[in-house]
């Protein structure tokens, strides 16, 4: 049996060149730049997020600058259809406006009979569908923007110049008119305005009174 040296102790191998205290250093530093690389990697990540949402904002932005572009897009083709629509009908309304004038000469004439009637009435019904309407009233005031004057003369009985026969009825699609009512107007007479002014006031009334009876004779 072999006997152990008392205080003999094995030590562990070091290089050629090195000394324990030299390889405890060592370790030490890798157990330090462990944390610093982790550090570094985590910084990666997050400035990479950062880029990640940048470019998530940015094409974001883009596809709601392309869907307020495709909205105003579809609103304009609409408004463009309505608009083509509304010229097509006008220009065919005002095709038809000669028709609609005889149909009304001969209602007025007592001739708007049998199947001249139901055919004339079936165009003016189709008409008033596709919005065409009729103006044009006797009575009403003279308005330049939707009346046409080929007459003109003085009343005594007007205030204003005023449409006193409908010589061809007017009409209009919706607010737009496709040809004025031509009419005959009067206006008021010279002077009636003046004379109804002073006849309105009391004290030219007496002294107008006062002139016709003059002075009493004694």
């Amino acid at each position: 049996m072999t006997e152990e040296t008392p205080g003999f102790e094995e030590k562990p191998d070091v290089p050629s060149g090195a000394t324990s205290d030299d390889a405890e250093p060592k370790a030490a530093s890798e157990e330090g730049a462990a944390p610093a690389g982790d550090a570094n990697q985590t910084a990666g990540l997050v400035a990479q997020l950062d880029q990640v949402r940048t470019a998530l904002g940015e094409r974001t932005a883009d596809l709601q600058r392309l869907q307020a572009e495709y909205q105003n897009y579809r609103r304009r083709v609409e408004r463009d259809r309505i608009a083509v629509k509304e010229i097509a009908i006008a220009n065919l309304l005002t095709e038809l406006l000669p028709v609609l004038d005889d149909i009304g000469r001969a209602r007025e004439h007592g001739e708007f009979v049998g199947g001249f009637k139901s055919v004339g009435e079936s165009l003016e019904t189709v008409a008033a569908k596709m919005g065409l309407q009729q103006f044009g009233k006797e009575g009403e005031p003279f308005d330049p923007t939707i009346h046409e004057a080929l007459m003109h003369s003085y009343a005594p009985d007007v205030t204003e110049t005023t449409c006193v026969a409908i010589l061809q009825p007017g009409y209009r699609i919706g607010e737009r008119t496709i040809r004025p009512a031509r009419v005959a107007v009067a206006e008021p007479q010279p002077g009636a305005q003046a004379a109804k002014a002073e006849s309105s006031d009391p004290a030219t009334a007496e002294a107008a009174d006062e002139k016709d009876n003059g002075p009493e004779e004694g």
